[in-house]
């Protein structure tokens, strides 16, 4: 009898019987636990349930598939794998999660789901917009959906929401809608789309995705649709493995592009402008979509990949616009929009109106950048300049200055008409207080 676990070494026991050993054939293979109501060999002693995950089973080499080719079981879940698993938090952040959410603890100085953030402290940004500090002194607002200017101030009527991909603060522009109900068994899903350049087809940008909460796991349910490589790549797991479908390479000549997908049960279907309609099946038995989050187009809320589901891993949001989106989950149905009322969403972030840009009605001075995100814009200062619109001048003392002051840790820097002086604290001296 032979036994590894974790890569060691095989631990072997021999048997030495004086008798030849019949041929025994073996019942049903239990995992977990054994029902009650089965006879158990009284060699085996008290069998107490497993009490965990049990993620990849081979027999004689062959994988079997855990529940798909289960003959039966009762009281068994999806294995949650803790987020915290991941270690998502950074600069010395202390995540914590229970069975739905997670969240980091920050040190202070730094902000942000992850903690990847220096502080806003003084936060400007106003009607819910996430600050982000572009440098120690200045911040950015990206503004939530509905708002724009460079403290979210300004009221935009969205009708063809534009997506900006994920931005240089590493957040992705992104819409989220109210669970898409009963498409368990069918849905139809009819879109256009705008890219921004020719070269946004060719990243790995999401236009869409519904699913479980996502935990990382191969086994959790969920329907994507995202652009791989110049191709519309569509995905969909009804928890036994991923069907995929790739259009071909996009006619990047074609302005607009016409995307209509569905799926009946495991069989898929997705036909791209003027191609042919492409189909897949789905592995497994499984015939049913079970998928709880919100309806997110264009990106993500989250801004690990990670976070979705494996064979769902869309880097980048949608460079773009996404528009006249309709679903149906009966063939009998009427085409409708996604949300509660009908094409409203119920949040988002750094999304802006179609062919408008932010920039127009924003002037950076001194040599300033007006950077635009969707929604979101801002001005990026040479340096030497600070402020919301780069009118403000920075100290010799300030950390922007380039080069820095010389003042040693402790010390304090004092701007003079013609350069600094450094004061000193006790037990420090030196022009640079360097010396002890």
């Amino acid at each position: 009898i032979e036994m590894a676990v974790d890569g060691n070494p095989p631990v072997q026991h021999r048997l030495s019987f004086s008798y030849r050993a019949s041929q025994i054939t073996y019942g049903s293979i239990f995992l977990g636990n054994v029902p009650v109501h089965e006879e158990v060999h009284r060699c085996a002693g008290q069998i107490h349930g497993y009490k965990g995950c049990i993620r990849d089973f081979q027999v004689n080499n062959k994988e079997l598939f855990i529940i798909d080719e289960a003959l039966g079981g009762r009281n068994v879940e999806n294995c949650n794998v803790p987020i915290c698993d991941y270690h998502p938090c950074r600069n010395g952040g202390t995540c914590t999660s229970d069975e739905e959410n997670w969240f980091c603890e920050c040190p202070k100085l730094y902000s942000g789901k992850l903690c990847q953030f220096a502080t806003c402290d003084e936060n400007p940004c106003g009607n819910g917009a996430t600050c982000f500090p572009k440098s120690r002194k200045d911040v950015a607002c990206l503004c939530p959906y509905g708002r724009s200017g460079i403290l979210c101030q300004d009221v935009i009527n969205i009708s063809q929401p534009s997506f900006s991909g994920t931005d240089v603060f590493g957040y992705t522009s992104f819409l989220a809608y109210s669970t898409i109900p009963n498409i368990t068994f069918y849905y139809e899903f009819h879109l256009k789309f705008q890219l921004a350049n020719h070269h946004s087809a060719l990243q790995d940008n999401l236009i869409f995705f519904t699913g479980q909460k996502g935990q990382g796991l191969n086994g959790d349910d969920f329907l994507e649709l995202g652009l791989r490589n110049g191709r519309v790549a569509y995905s969909y797991n009804l928890g036994s493995g991923t069907a995929t479908i790739i259009s071909k390479p996009l006619d990047l000549t074609l302005n607009i592009h016409v995307i209509h997908l569905g799926r009946y049960l495991q069989k898929g279907w997705l036909k791209v402008d003027d191609q042919k309609n492409r189909t897949a099946t789905s592995p497994g038995r499984l015939v049913g979509l079970n998928v709880f989050s919100q309806f997110y187009l264009g990106g993500y809320r989250e801004y690990s990949p990670e976070l979705l589901p494996k064979g769902s891993r869309f880097k980048n949001s949608f460079q773009g616009c996404i528009f006249d989106v309709q679903f149906r989950s009966s063939m009998n149905q009427d085409f409708k929009s996604p949300g509660i009322p009908e094409g409203h969403p119920n949040s988002g972030r750094s999304v802006g109106q179609c062919k408008d840009s932010p920039c127009s009605l924003i002037k950076c001075r001194n040599g300033g950048k007006c950077i635009e995100s969707g929604s979101t814009v801002y001005c990026d200062c040479p340096a030497g300049w600070k402020g919301a619109f780069c009118t403000e001048t920075v100290s010799v003392c300030e950390p922007e200055h380039d080069p820095p002051h010389q003042c040693k840790q402790g010390s304090t820097c004092v701007p003079l008409p013609n350069g600094y002086t450094c004061h000193c604290p006790l037990g420090a001296n030196g022009t640079y207080c360097e010396q002890g």
